[in-house]
């Protein structure tokens, strides 16, 4: 079972960190893959997915 992402809990300068940490993580996997065989080939796609639900949740606080 996979553990959920909370980010309902942290803060704008939380979610804005860990936005940067997988922009940076999404950026590395993108190059390693044109080189040679991923380890992870879903990599890309979990780091796609948390970066949409932190711009998701930065949206939703603005909006608010």
């Amino acid at each position: 079972m996979s553990k959920t992402l909370s980010l309902k809990d942290k803060s704008v300068a939380e979610i804005n960190t860990l936005l940067a940490e997988k922009r940076e993580e999404l950026r590395t996997l993108r190059f390693s893959a044109a080189g040679a065989r991923a380890k992870d080939t879903n990599g890309p796609k979990k780091a796609r997915k948390v970066i949409a639900q932190a711009l998701t949740e930065l949206t939703a606080r603005k909006n608010a």
